[in-house]
């Protein structure tokens, strides 16, 4: 069941581009490695571009089609559940981001295709 319309996505998009940049300085994330830290707080700024950019209600300048935001989301996911992997993340640096990768997987693969003037919109 798919019930993540391009309405609500846009309603999240802003907190967890936020919430990005603050929770790694109140989790402590970067105790096994710096970049735990440092990788959440850059996506999180990119999230927020990324969602200025984007031709939804929310965005501000709307040159980024919502389909290309979906797939960079879905890149961002992939790259949240591979990096404790590679770079050797452990305990809590771990878990923030298998979490916020699979939350983000999860919310992407719930997307619901909306009809746009009898088309379907990725």
């Amino acid at each position: 069941m798919k019930f993540v319309t391009k309405r609500i996505h846009a309603f999240l998009d802003y907190p967890v581009a936020i919430a990005l940049i603050v929770l790694p300085f109140i989790f402590g994330l970067g105790s096994s490695n710096p970049l735990a830290l440092q990788l959440s707080v850059a996506t999180g700024i990119a999230a927020f571009i990324l969602t200025i950019l984007t031709n939804h209600h929310l965005g501000v300048i709307r040159v980024i089609s919502y389909k290309v935001h979906l797939i960079v989301d879905f890149l961002v996911a992939v790259v949240f559940i591979v990096a404790p992997f590679i770079l050797s993340f452990k305990g809590i640096d771990a878990y923030y981001y298998w979490i916020n990768g699979i939350a983000v997987l999860t919310v992407v693969s719930l997307h619901k295709a909306e009809a746009v003037e009898g088309t379907e919109v990725a």
